[in-house]
Parts: structure tokens; C-alpha cells; sequence
């Protein structure tokens, strides 16, 4: 399930992953979270807290995280992947250098250090 996060400032948009992560979450919330996003700001600076195992998103799941990822390719300028799945973090970090935008893996404690990264416009 993604749950949209609440009290970020109004150019973020943030979901924390729970459970099962399906394709319909993804059209339900993701979609619909970043077009609005793209809509008042033209740019997307994103928190993505995974308290769930990447397993636990379906084949649907990935595919419309694709769908999204293309859809908005040249609007991306942050994202902000936040677990303790070390795995997961290092990817982040690494999948900065291949898209536009930067990505950058924070632990779970540094959830605040996350969204103090993403405040940072520019």
C-alpha cells in the first residue's frame, strides 16, 4: 500500500510503502500525486520511505512506477529513497548518475535528513 505523506513542504510529494505495493496504488496514488505535483510546480521532488521489502511490489506495481518515471522524465530534480535496505540505498545513489535529476538513499533514521535534502530547491 502507499500512503501519501502529510506536512512536507508544497513542492514535495512523498508515499510511504507499506505491505503489499500493487498497480493500483501506483494509479491510485503515485500518478495522480506527481501529475498534481508537475502541474503547480513543473518539477518533482519526490520521498519514496520504503517500510516494505522491494519483493513486495507486483509485477503491476513496477510497471507503472516505470509509466511514471517516463512519463515525467524531464521533470524530475530530486528523489529521495528512504529504508534500511542497504541494497536499495546504494541503487539510489548509483541510478543518480543514469536519470535526470538527482536520487539520493537515506536510512530510515535519516528520514528528516531526507526531507531536509529535498527542501533544497535548485
Amino acid at each position: 500500500m502507499l500512503i501519501p505523506i502529510e506536512n512536507l513542504a508544497d513542492h514535495i510529494f512523498g508515499v510511504q510503502a507499506v505491505g503489499e505495493v500493487t498497480e493500483v496504488d501506483l494509479k491510485n496514488v503515485l500518478l495522480p500525486g506527481l501529475a498534481a505535483l508537475v502541474e503547480r510546480h513543473g518539477e518533482i521532488y519526490y520521498l519514496l520511505v520504503l517500510d516494505t521489502k522491494v519483493e513486495n511490489f507486483t509485477a503491476g506495481a513496477w510497471i507503472q512506477d516505470m509509466i511514471a518515471g517516463i512519463k515525467h522524465l524531464n521533470k524530475w530534480e530530486k528523489m529521495a529513497i528512504v529504508t534500511d535496505q542497504k541494497a536499495v540505498e546504494k541503487f539510489t545513489d548509483i541510478f543518480s548518475y543514469v536519470t535526470p535529476g538527482e536520487a539520493k538513499g537515506f536510512s530510515l533514521a535519516e528520514l528528516d535528513k531526507a526531507i531536509a535534502w529535498l527542501n533544497i530547491k535548485g
